[in-house]
């Protein structure tokens, strides 16, 4: 089976770069400072502070590794070349909402940057699926657990 793709905008692909460069140059020297000092504190048996920087230590590594699975399969999006025809991964929507009656905007991003609060959504969200290759203009239709929501494409443009 062939691993999915990772869509990331470039944004999104500079931002876990980065992450990962913080985890393994800082926080890993940090953790093995802290499990040092809690060594030299004597018996581990009882010790509290080398426990917990043991468990911080197994949570940089499986980010880290995380991280890296997800760049190793990275595709990422060009907003230059995305086509404002229809709605794609790392463009901005306007649509209008019909059961709140209002206009609200959307970024479509890969799952791994999707965050509801800052209006991004994961093209692999009901909404998301739902909206991509949509025109402007077109009704859409999304079957959400609370019953159908509604939208209107009103605008499609770059994410820039």
């Amino acid at each position: 089976m062939e691993e999915k793709k990772n869509l990331l905008t470039y944004a999104g692909l500079k931002k876990l770069e980065e992450e990962l460069h913080d985890l393994k140059v800082v926080k890993r020297k940090e953790v093995a400072e802290k499990i040092k000092e809690a060594r030299e504190q004597g018996d581990l048996s009882e010790n509290a502070e080398y426990d917990a920087a043991k468990d911080e230590q197994r949570d940089i590594e499986a980010r880290i590794e995380e991280i890296e699975k997800i760049l190793k399969n990275a595709e990422v999006v060009v907003e230059d070349e995305v086509d404002l025809d229809k709605i794609s991964v790392g463009c901005k929507v306007k649509v209008h909402d019909f059961e709140f009656e209002e206009d609200i905007e959307l970024k479509i991003v890969g799952s791994t940057e999707a965050n509801s609060l800052q209006g991004k959504i994961s093209n692999e969200s009901p909404v998301g699926k739902a909206l991509i290759g949509a025109h402007t203009g077109d009704l859409v239709e999304v079957e959400m657990p609370a019953g159908i929501m509604k939208y209107k494409v009103l605008e499609i443009q770059r994410n820039i």
